[in-house]
């Protein structure tokens, strides 16, 4: 096991048995494909593994949280724990995106911080921590890292469509949202955006697009009203 990798499990405080897996979750397509490695080395398959072990693992979190909550709520709840942009903040808060492999395109393109390469390796990771320890140590990382705090990432999840409707509640003005800075070349652009209303900044936000940088703008926009006027 490399050095990097084991700094990972002392990260996510889980000690592999069978470090291959490990190491086969953080390995991408793009890393096997330049190494002409088996098509099946990469982590694709523990991918599929772990989004299935996760969506078990929420359901039934939410189930025992929420048992006066319907379905169709339940459902909503759920959607905003597993979507590629609250995995993709779940994977950056252990900083996932540093122990991937990548091919020379993949990583010289940004793909470290991309959402959907993180989203992906946050699963694959679940799914070999599945295989390596069980049931039990796949419920223990979710419930450690994608569980926690649920009321923040249900915002993130929904961000403009709360804050709009924040706004509209409490103010007169309209929300806007302005672009600040745009840099990088096209495959690998950085937006910089902030959250408007009446002229008055109330939250600021960058992303690989323009929708995931107007999404951070909006979360720390109601973080911020929230604290403002109560809400």
């Amino acid at each position: 096991m490399n050095h990097s990798l084991q700094k990972l499990q002392e990260r996510i405080g889980c000690q592999f048995q069978n470090e291959k897996l490990l190491r086969q979750a953080m390995t991408h397509s793009s890393y096997a494909n330049e190494h002409r490695m088996d098509k099946l080395s990469c982590n694709e398959r523990l991918e599929f593994l772990g989004d299935a072990v996760l969506e078990v693992i929420s359901s039934d979190f939410l189930y025992q949280l929420y048992p006066e909550k319907p379905e169709g709520e339940l459902t909503k709840i759920r959607a905003s724990i597993v979507c590629e942009p609250t995995l993709a903040y779940c994977a950056g808060q252990i900083g996932l995106g540093s122990y991937l492999l990548l091919g020379r395109g993949e990583d010289a393109t940004g793909g470290r911080e991309r959402n959907s390469v993180v989203s992906d390796a946050m699963e694959a990771l679940i799914g070999a921590i599945y295989l390596d320890g069980g049931f039990a140590s796949a419920k223990e990382f979710i419930h450690r890292f994608i569980l926690n705090d649920i009321e923040h990432k249900q915002l993130f999840y929904d961000s403009k469509t709360t804050l709009q409707e924040l706004v509209q509640a409490s103010f007169e003005e309209s929300l806007e949202y302005e672009i600040l800075k745009e840099e990088g070349p096209d495959h690998n652009k950085v937006f910089e955006v902030r959250a408007m209303v009446g002229g008055r900044e109330i939250g600021r936000g960058s992303g690989r697009t323009k929708k995931a940088a107007e999404a951070m703008a909006a979360y720390r926009g109601i973080l911020k009203l929230r604290e403002d006027v109560c809400i």
